[in-house]
């Protein structure tokens, strides 16, 4: 067979040796122009040959090779005996391994020795452990040393002590290791129950549920054994808490609004550890909960979510665990909804960054979110909380906040939080903190352009100019004078007034005091403006319905006039006298438009069904056999005039209603025109349009164009021969 240097033959160790035999046998002596033994001839030089790294295998297994000139020899690997003993292939050794473990000494005091093939490992005994924080060492560098002695802190705040298992914590009172004796003593919040109790101090069977909470807490605080304490039970106490709290209507300030929702998050983190594994759902009246619960030494890992019917939670467990060198030995994490406490919330912005033109409404359920660590002003990975949307609207934007109990008593802030996604059923916000957290979506002021503006200069100037002419004719003229009149002409003193203050002070606000004065006057004789127009709606009802020549008195006429807004705004400053002015305008607040909103509605709905009626009604007048021709030729002008002064009233500020968000530029122009051109309307149809007062005008104008004036009995005879064309009861108008 022909050896070829480089090439790696395999054989066993009884084969080698006895190929090395048989060689030595067939070729006792160099040939000449050969090597010896241990060497091979490369360009004409013998030079050495490396039989380690011709064959790795030659010296066998767990054994290391070592070139030598013109040979090689073998050693056993550490932890292999034969030790230090050199050998060859030809030699019958094998390399063993060695059990360290047999010297009882190996790994020092409270440690145990562990064998493994060619090495060994030490471990520390139950309640020893290194300084270095290893798990495991070899020899003797390092000491297993009482683990109470390493870290003081192991416990957190209780006493570490030792016993035949290990060791274990006896925590101080007011903290607990919720039954797992070897974990850290965390603070136990008990205070938070008996804080609370004066937020319900009304309730007596919210009180006795309160107590039990704080009572079970008190119990844990420094027990060693807290199986005597049932979780679902205790959860059960404060989701009974909450829903009499919430259906009462107890949380009417911020002040217990935070208190409320610290109660509840701290509650959820005493109850969370005593909920079996893998946790539980409930849903009350007033609540929805999703409560997870991981309990072991290991930390828990990876992304959770938690659901409930108007919200949905995202968080990485390592971020509800907290500190792993504080870890308690479980994480909880919960997500609980309310369904109405966004009316207890509503108004409470101060946290929140606007402009002038800017408000909030609260657009979500209120959600709390609690987890066990202890720590979550700062989040290294953030949480993302969605929320459903209450309204949806693709021209409204929204905002994501928690409520911030430090910021004057509690309030909505966006600190910490931001937009992930957004759409009309839904935002998704991503926080770096914990707390209860909700939307807001944004309402806005009109915005008034040049154009707006200038229109509204315009048109209010010409309408003060005509109500002021429909003023001097229904109280100077007295051939037209009538109940109706007497309606028209306080509805054109209310318009006038309220279009000479819109004028002077709408923008006035740098006077707080002056600018409320202001709105609340606007407030009063728009609302007298639709007050006179319903009685004019009654009015005709009446002459129509009940007796043709019914009339109302003037008290009476008056106190529906005027003391209906009176009573209306009264009662509006008394109850938030703050809504009256905003940064922009001397005018209502979004919070209180509605106050005015309202009774409009109402007037304008009470107005047409008296408007449907008294038609119906005068058709069936009209078809009868013998017709007071004369008299309902009157009410059908009447009706007529007045279903006009409704839709002139009525359609400038339903386009009003359309201005509570972006992008509404065409129904602001429309309430621009309509609203400011109302007095130049009522002049066109009320004097313009009514063919006595058009006669007394042109008495009027052709007493100013003749040559000599008339004596007094000459007006007097023509006044009266006017009189007598005209009813005393209305002075209708003819379109």
């Amino acid at each position: 067979m022909l050896i070829r240097k480089g090439v790696a033959w395999r054989f066993t160790m009884t084969a080698k040796r006895t190929f090395l035999l048989l060689a030595l046998i067939l070729f006792p002596f160099q040939t000449q122009g050969s090597c010896k033994e241990g060497f091979s001839l490369d360009n004409g030089k013998c030079v050495d040959v490396n039989e380690c790294a011709e064959d790795p295998e030659i010296c066998g297994e767990n054994s290391n090779c070592f070139n030598t000139y013109g040979s090689f020899y073998c050693q056993c690997k550490e932890g292999f005996w034969p030790k230090a003993v050199n050998f060859t292939f030809l030699d019958p050794v094998t390399c063993r391994d060695t059990d360290e473990c047999k010297d009882e000494k190996v790994c020092g005091l409270n440690a145990s020795c562990i064998n493994t093939q060619g090495s060994y490992y030490c471990v520390c005994n139950a309640g020893y452990a290194l300084k270095s924080g290893k798990s495991s060492f070899s020899g003797q560098e390092e000491q297993c040393e009482d683990i109470c002695k390493i870290d003081e802190t192991i416990c957190g705040n209780g006493s570490c002590l030792h016993e035949t298992s290990g060791h274990y914590c006896a925590c101080s009172a007011g903290f607990s290791n919720y039954g797992n004796k070897t974990a850290r003593c965390t603070e136990l919040h008990c205070g938070v129950f008996m804080d609370v109790n004066n937020l319900m101090e009304k309730f007596d069977i919210v009180k006795n549920d309160m107590k039990e909470l704080s009572e079970s807490c008190l119990k844990l605080s420094g027990s060693k054994d807290s199986k005597e304490l049932n979780g679902e039970v205790l959860l059960q106490s404060l989701l009974s808490v909450i829903d009499k709290v919430l259906s009462a209507g107890s949380l009417n300030d911020n002040k217990k609004v935070s208190t409320f929702l610290d109660m509840v998050e701290q509650a959820l983190k005493f109850i969370g550890p005593f909920i079996k594994t893998p946790g539980t759902k409930r849903s009350t009246n007033h609540t929805e909960l999703e409560l997870l619960v991981h309990t072991g030494s290991a930390i828990p890992q990876g992304l959770k979510t938690l659901l409930s019917t108007h919200a949905k939670v995202d968080i990485k467990m390592e971020e509800a665990a907290g500190d792993p060198s504080s870890y308690p030995g479980f994480t909880t994490v919960s997500l609980l909804s309310y369904s109405n406490l966004e009316n207890s919330t509503e108004g409470f912005y101060s946290g929140m960054k606007k402009n002038e033109s800017q408000n909030f409404k609260i657009n979500s359920k209120v959600v709390t979110v609690s987890v066990s660590n202890t720590d979550t002003k700062h989040l290294n990975e953030p949480v993302n909380i969605t929320l459903h949307h209450l309204e949806q609207s693709n021209q409204t934007s929204h905002t994501c906040v928690f409520w911030d109990s430090s910021n004057e008593g509690g309030a909505w802030s966006d600190r910490g939080c931001r937009v992930a996604e957004s759409n009309p059923k839904y935002t998704m916000c991503s926080c770096n903190h914990l707390s209860s957290f909700a939307v807001l979506m944004a309402l806005y002021d009109i915005e008034s352009p040049f154009e707006l503006q200038l229109i509204s200069w315009i048109g209010l100037s010409l309408s003060l100019i005509c109500l002021f002419l429909c003023i001097l004719t229904f109280s100077l003229i007295r051939s037209i004078k009538s109940p109706r009149t007497t309606i028209h002409l306080h509805l054109c003193i209310s318009l006038f007034i309220a279009t000479l203050v819109f004028l002077a002070g709408i923008s006035q606000t740098q006077n707080k005091v002056g600018c409320a004065v202001v709105a609340g006057m606007l407030h009063f004789f728009y609302l007298a403006s639709f007050c006179w127009m319903c009685l004019e709606g009654i009015q005709l009802f009446r002459m129509v319905i009940l007796v043709f020549n019914t009339n109302f008195k003037t008290s009476y006429m008056m106190a529906g006039g005027y003391g209906v807004p009176a009573i209306i705004v009264s009662v509006t400053a008394l109850v938030n006298r703050d809504g009256y002015g905003t940064k922009k305008y001397c005018w209502l607040n979004l919070d209180l438009i509605w106050s005015f909103y309202g009774p409009v509605c109402v007037i304008i709905t009470i107005n047409v069904f008296f408007f449907l009626v008294t038609v119906w009604k005068l058709a069936q007048k009209f078809s009868s056999l013998n017709p007071d021709l004369d008299s309902l030729h009157k009410i059908k002008a009447f009706t007529i005039t007045a279903v006009a002064q409704l839709c002139i009233l009525g359609i400038m500020w339903i386009f009003g209603c359309f201005q509570f968000e972006k992008d509404t530029l065409a129904m602001s122009y429309l309430f621009t025109i309509f609203g400011s051109l109302q007095g130049v309307m009522l002049f066109v149809m009320h004097c313009l349009f009514s063919k006595p007062v058009r006669e007394e005008y042109e008495n009027i104008l052709s007493q100013l164009r003749a040559p000599r004036k008339r004596t007094y009995s000459e007006f007097n005879y023509s006044s009266k021969a006017n009189a007598s064309r005209s009813t005393q009861d209305t002075g209708e108008s003819h379109i």
